[in-house]
């Protein structure tokens, strides 16, 4: 089984957990998102790696004229479907396909938006070009993600408890990362804005269907963490923690 396989499934087998899950349904994000998308004028949204699709009801409510929510996983995007159509969404369409070959003809879209997909990805920076191709001149590209600290050992064990949690996990990016990759794909310097996003143990590892050996591992993980790293992540005694998130924004280059 390949990596977009093994994404496909396990969120495929999960799909209506995101729906009603408080980190990817709320968040001052996606009230930005709509303000985006009010104020910029934009009339046509790719959502890459939409989920139960957060960021496209969003897109849709700040008034884009057609919204295309694209993910790998037909589950979700039957979630995607119902949910569109219960909130009176006509204007977004769902497409299924892998980020890294969008299945859309050159300079289709003024905003590509993704939003807690991109650490799934095979090849982030392939996707990132993608991206640019298919964006109009000037068109923006808006990533929200978990971020990686730029410290090696805090960004170990981020990736450690994420990929203990959720086999398709492939990686958090640092800030540095990203910013590289925008501008090796001829973007603007983006605009960056951090904040905490505090995670609820079981409902971290309830949403993806953990198993109980690696729930187990992960208590261990967090419970032998060395002291910087418990402080950084804020680990509590019942393993809660929190995390980096990050909003990048930049333009293509006319």
């Amino acid at each position: 089984m390949d990596q977009h396989d093994l994404a496909s499934r396990q969120f495929g087998s999960t799909a209506a957990q995101y729906l009603t899950s408080t980190v990817h349904a709320t968040g001052a994000d996606l009230d930005r998102l709509a303000d985006l998308v009010q104020n910029s004028r934009v009339a046509s949204a790719l959502d890459m790696g939409c989920g139960a699709g957060h960021a496209s009801f969003a897109l849709a409510r700040g008034g884009a004229k057609r919204v295309v929510a694209y993910d790998l996983a037909a589950q979700m995007l039957e979630v995607v479907n119902a949910e569109a159509a219960a909130r009176g969404y006509g204007q977004i369409e769902t497409c299924a396909g892998a980020a890294e070959r969008l299945a859309f003809e050159d300079a289709s879209f003024d905003l590509v938006v993704t939003r807690y997909s991109a650490h799934h990805w095979l090849d982030v920076q392939r996707a990132v070009h993608e991206a640019a191709r298919i964006l109009k001149p000037g068109g923006i590209l808006v990533v929200i993600d978990v971020l990686a600290p730029e410290i090696p050992l805090l960004d170990t064990a981020l990736q450690t408890v994420e990929i203990l949690r959720d086999l398709s996990h492939v990686r958090n990016y640092r800030e540095s990362e990203w910013r590289a990759m925008f501008g090796s794909a001829d973007f603007s310097e983006p605009a960056v804005h951090c904040w905490k996003l505090p995670i609820e143990f079981n409902g971290w590892v309830a949403r993806i269907g953990t198993s109980a050996p690696r729930i187990a591992a992960l208590k261990v993980v967090f419970d032998e963490l060395p002291r910087e790293a418990r402080e950084y992540f804020s680990v509590n005694h019942d393993h809660s923690f929190a995390i980096d998130a990050g909003w990048f924004e930049a333009r293509q280059r006319t």
